[in-house]
């Protein structure tokens, strides 16, 4: 078995079109991950997180 490999999902690119870029490239996705992406907002005193967009990350392995 080869090497694993991760993808992200790219600004102006749609999950489908990241999922044919890693088939183009001669592998299989096997698992995806979300995580969220955070602003920090500071208020005062204080220092808020607040969410303002998702990071997609897929791992594939090399097509068989």
């Amino acid at each position: 078995m080869g090497k694993k490999m991760t993808f992200e999902v790219l600004e102006n690119e749609t999950i489908g079109d990241c999922l044919d870029r890693i088939r183009k490239e001669g592998y299989v996705p096997v698992k995806r991950t979300e995580k969220p992406v955070f602003q920090e907002i500071k208020k005062g005193n204080e220092t808020v997180y607040e969410p303002i967009g998702r990071k997609i990350v897929f791992e594939a392995i090399p097509e068989d």
